[in-house]
Order: structure tokens, then C-alpha cells, then sequence
């Protein structure tokens, strides 16, 4: 089907997220080392978008994931194990032609010189996502649509979808874009910079890492990015161990019209420390903990602090997804004054312990 008109309504949902995006099938090592060396793989799975989903419904929130996969059994294991987290995922697209997309990685942080990734996804089912042949009523259907700038990257087809998923029009659910700058997808050029800004500026909600905006728009300091990204309601900078700025204007009705509707605040919300066991899907928790908390309509101070902690879960395991904190226990944690919260750290099984004396060590 092609794009909607720019008037198209939303119907009634009952779904909170929908998320956009590639999934695709991922071989962790056995051991560390080179690819070259290592012997065996296990097998996964890996997406922003879909790591994003599959937290929110761990979390109990409704949440669907909408893609594209190949008509074969990595196909099949990606869609069925996104599904056994409770994410909808009756929408996803499958492609006869195409395959499914994969990748192997070693097992180093991949911030290290020593981290490699092999991936397989040139002309894969995704890459193929248009306006023509994605369906615009499931990716409307919820109150929040969730994007990243890693779709933009795999063709110019997703890259038309996802300016039509951005383009303003009545009764648009909140867009929220994680701009999720991985310079080794683009094709050339600066492209990919002038993209992922017109595509942050065009939503509701957007996060964005200090230092892929230094590296993608060669911009400095969060005041300096708020200023190069003004029309989001709600623009949230991560800062990494520094933690996150969030800029918030008042409300805003309707589609995207302007930033209007009253004075910005600047929220800054320090990180946890956190004995890190793997530095993958953080940032996609992250998102998932602000989105929870915002479908909640918790302060923009307790929404950065629920992200804080999702990421948290997430690093304190070896894989990109794990189940998250209960959400008593993450409210109590989030309700703590500034001093407590700067107290605590967080070490493997965090997630389980239900007393202050097991959640709150010093160093």
C-alpha cells in the first residue's frame, strides 16, 4: 500500500509502541578472541528497534515490532523470539525473495579497537521496506511510534518510508527517533548527517549520544545540540557516564506544528555506576525505560532515571536484552533523593534483590 494522505486519522489502539526497524539474527563467540579464531557461535538476536519492543513488553507495556524478514527460518527464529516477549508482531512483512539479515560479533566492548563485526545484510528483506510495502494502519496503531536512524541507512526506500512515517499529519502518534548514527551503513559522503538531523527534527521525542552528534554533525555540548535541534518536544542527551540531559518545552496538541506551548526546562540526570558485564543495548534500553516511564506520564526527571536503570539491567548482562527490574522495585529506586541515587550501584542480579541494603552499596 503507499503512504497516507497528510490528513489520514489514527484509529482507536489499544497498543502503547509500535516499533519500526530490521531485526536481525546475531552469532555471539563462544570465547573471546578474532573472529578468525573463534570456533563456535551461539545464536541470537539483535535490533534497536526490536530491543526497544521487547523491553517495553517485558516491562507490561503493549508493544508491537513491525519489519520485514525473509520467507526462512532465520526469519522464523526472529519473529518467533521476538514474539515470546510478549510483542506483537502480527504486522511484520515477509519477503519471498530476500533473506533475513545477519551478523557475527566478537565478544570485546565494541567501543575497543579490538571489536569486530561481520555483517550479512546487503539486500536483505528490510533494506527493502518502502511506502509502497509497509502497512501504515498497524504503524499508526499505537500512542507511540518508535524510528531510528539505522533504518534511514539500509536504502533509499527506508529512507522514503521513514520521511513519510516523519511527515506531519493529523492525528500522528508521538513520534520518538533514536538517532543511532552508525557511520558503516551509510553510503558515502556526509549524507547521513544532513539525514539524521532532518529526520531528528522532524520529531516528538529524540535521543541522541553526545558523541555521535560530535561525530555526525561535528556539534559540541548539549545546550549546542538543543540549539542545532530545536522543534522536538522533548530532546534527551546522552552523555554516558555523565548521564543524560533532557530538554523539555510545555505541551503541545495535535500534530507537530512548532515547539510552542510553554517555558523549556533543562533536566539533567546523573548515570548509575554500574559493574558492567557488557556494554551492548544499553542505549536501546535506555529508550525503552524513558518511553515506559513517559507512557506513565512520570516527570521528565523520573522518566531519565527509569532509562538509567533499564540500561543498567541490560549492562549487568552478557546479552543485548534481559528482563527488566519489576516495577515497584524500579519506582522505589527512581523515588530515592539525589544523594541515594548517587549512592548506588549496581552489580549481576540487581534486578532481583528487593531490599535497600542489597540495591544501595557504596564503593
Amino acid at each position: 500500500m503507499s503512504g497516507p494522505a497528510a490528513g489520514t486519522a489514527v484509529a482507536a489502539t489499544t497498543t502503547d509502541v509500535v516499533c519500526l526497524g530490521e531485526s536481525m539474527v546475531t552469532f555471539l563467540p563462544s570465547q573471546p578472541g578474532r573472529l578468525a579464531d573463534v570456533p563456535s557461535f551461539g545464536r541470537g538476536i539483535g535490533g534497536a528497534e526490536s530491543n526497544v519492543a521487547c523491553a517495553l513488553a517485558a516491562a507490561g507495556h503493549r508493544a508491537a515490532w513491525v519489519g520485514r524478514v525473509g520467507a526462512d527460518g532465520f526469519g522464523d527464529h526472529l519473529v518467533e523470539t521476538i514474539a515470546s516477549y510478549g510483542v506483537d508482531t502480527s504486522a511484520v512483512r515477509r519477503d519471498p525473495v530476500r533473506p533475513t539479515g545477519i551478523y557475527f560479533r566478537t565478544a570485546t566492548d565494541r567501543g575497543t579497537d579490538t571489536h569486530e563485526v561481520a555483517y550479512y545484510r546487503a539486500g536483505s528483506a528490510a533494506s527493502a521496506m518502502s511506502p509502497a510495502n509497509m502497512p501504515y494502519e498497524e504503524l499508526f496503531a499505537g500512542r507511540v511510534l518508535h524510528l531510528s536512524g539505522i533504518t534511514a541507512a539500509l536504502s533509499g526506500d527506508c529512507l522514503a518510508l521513514l520521511r513519510e512515517l516523519t511527515a506531519p499529519r493529523a492525528g500522528r502518534p508521538l513520534v520518538s527517533f533514536d538517532v543511532n548514527h552508525r557511520p558503516h551503513l551509510w553510503r558515502g559522503g556526509d549524507a547521513d548527517a544532513s539525514v539524521l538531523l532532518e529526520l531528528a527534527r522532524r520529531s516528538d521525542l529524540v535521543f541522541v549520544g553526545e558523541d555521535e552528534a560530535e561525530e555526525a554533525w561535528g556539534i559540541v555540548g548539549a545546550e549546542a545540540i538543543r540549539a542545532a535541534v530545536p522543534e522536538p518536544a522533548v530532546l534527551v542527551v546522552k552523555r554516558g557516564s555523565a548521564g543524560a540531559t533532557v530538554f523539555a518545552s510545555g505541551p503541545r496538541p495535535g500534530p507537530r506544528s512548532s515547539n510552542a506551548g510553554g517555558a523549556e526546562t533543562v533536566t539533567h540526570v546523573p548515570a548509575l555506576r554500574v559493574d558492567v558485564v557488557a556494554a551492548v543495548g544499553a542505549g536501546d534500553a535506555f529508550a525503552a525505560g524513558f518511553l515506559s516511564a513517559t507512557l506513565r506520564g512520570l516527570s521528565v526527571r523520573d522518566r531519565a532515571r527509569h532509562g538509567h536503570l533499564m540500561a543498567a539491567a541490560v549492562l549487568t548482562v552478557p546479552g543485548d536484552l534481559t528482563e527488566p527490574p519489576a516495577r515497584d522495585h524500579a519506582d522505589r529506586l527512581v523515588a530515592l533523593d539525589d544523594d541515594a541515587w548517587g549512592r548506588l550501584r549496581l552489580g549481576p542480579g540487581w534486578t532481583a534483590a528487593d531490599r535497600a541494603s542489597e540495591e544501595v552499596r557504596t564503593p
